[in-house]
C-alpha cells in the first residue's frame, strides 16, 4: 500500500489551490458576463418599449401603496370580505388537492416503471424516464393556456395542467426512493414465488411509503399555490377574483383575498410539516 509522503501532500495542496483559484477566476468571468448580457438586455427592453427600466423600477411600488391607501380608507370593511371570497379559497383547494391526488396516483406508477432496481428492461425504464421529463418540462400556466383555449374557461384545464405536472415532478422523486429501497424483502418474496405485483406490494411500498406520503404533502402546498395563479388566465378559484379586483382596483377586496391566500399556505404549511414529523417519528417539526 503506498504511503502518501510530504511531498506528496505538498504537491495535493498546490494543486487544490490552484483548482480553487481557476474556480474563482472562472465565476467572476461568469458573473461578467452575466452582468455584460443583463445590462444590454435593458438596453434593448428600453428601446423596444415606451418607457424605460430606470423610469418603471422607481414606481415599482406605486401599485401595492395605492392598494394599501385604499384598504385603510375603507377601514375594516376588508374583514366582512372574507367570508364573500371563502367559497372561492375552498374552490382553489378542492382543485389542488383533486389535481394532488391524481397526480399521485400516476406518480406512483409511472415512478415504479421507472425504477432500474424493479424493471430490467434498461429501454423502458429509459423510455419512462423520458415520459417523466417531458411532463415536468411544460410548467402548468403554459399547458392551462392551451387547455383554456381548447376547453374553454373552467376549472378543468387548471386541474388536468396541474396533475400532469405533478405526476412528473412526483414520479421522480418516487422513483428515486424506489431505487433506494432495500432490495433484500424483494429478493425473498420472490424466493417464495411471489409476483412483481406482490413483490412491490409487500416488499417495496411499506418501505417507500412515508417518503411518498412526505412528498405529496409537499406538493399538495405547491399545486395551491398554482391553482390560485392558474386564476390569473380563467381557470376559476380565488385567483381568477384577485386578478378582476386588481384590475379595477379595489383595496379592500384584493386586502382580503391576500389575507385568505397567506393564511392559507401558513395553515398548510404547519399542518405538513407536522404530519411529515408524525410519518418519520420527529412531530416536533411543527415549531421548526
Amino acid at each position: 500500500m503506498p504511503v502518501a509522503t510530504p511531498a506528496h501532500l505538498a504537491r495535493i495542496e498546490t494543486e487544490l489551490h490552484r483548482q480553487s483559484r481557476l474556480r474563482t477566476i472562472y465565476s467572476a468571468l461568469g458573473i461578467g458576463v452575466l452582468i455584460v448580457f443583463m445590462v444590454f438586455g435593458f438596453n434593448s427592453a428600453d428601446e423596444a418599449n415606451a418607457g424605460s427600466f430606470s423610469d418603471g423600477i422607481t414606481r415599482l411600488f406605486d401599485f401595492p401603496a395605492e392598494i394599501i391607501r385604499l384598504s385603510f380608507e375603507a377601514g375594516w370593511s376588508w374583514f366582512g370580505l372574507l367570508w364573500h371570497y371563502f367559497p372561492f379559497l375552498l374552490e382553489t383547494i378542492h382543485m389542488a388537492m383533486l389535481a394532488t391526488f391524481i397526480g399521485f396516483v400516476g406518480a406512483v406508477v409511472i415512478s415504479l416503471l421507472a425504477s432500474s432496481n424493479l424493471i430490467t428492461n434498461k429501454l423502458f425504464v429509459s423510455t419512462m424516464r423520458r415520459l417523466m421529463d417531458f411532463m415536468r418540462a411544460f410548467p402548468e400556466l403554459v399547458l392551462a393556456m392551451v387547455l383554456l383555449f381548447l376547453m374553454g374557461k373552467s376549472a378543468v384545464p387548471a386541474l388536468i395542467a396541474v396533475a400532469f405536472h405533478t405526476i412528473g415532478a412526483l414520479g421522480k422523486l418516487f422513483s428515486e426512493a424506489n431505487e433506494n429501497a432495500d432490495m433484500r424483502p424483494v429478493e425473498g418474496l420472490k424466493a417464495t414465488g411471489a409476483g412483481w405485483l406482490q413483490q412491490i406490494r409487500f416488499g417495496i411500498i411499506p418501505q417507500v411509503l412515508p417518503n411518498y406520503l412526505s412528498y405529496g404533502l409537499l406538493r399538495l402546498e405547491i399545486n395551491v399555490r398554482a391553482s390560485t395563479i392558474l386564476g390569473f388566465v380563467g381557470a376559476g378559484g380565488i385567483g381568477e377574483q384577485l386578478t378582476a379586483n386588481i384590475q379595477w382596483t379595489y383595496g379592500a377586496d384584493v386586502t382580503a383575498i391576500f389575507v385568505l391566500l397567506i393564511s392559507t399556505i401558513i395553515a398548510l404549511d404547519y399542518i405538513s410539516r407536522w404530519v411529515r414529523g408524525r410519518l418519520i417519528g420527529t412531530g416536533s417539526m411543527v415549531g421548526a
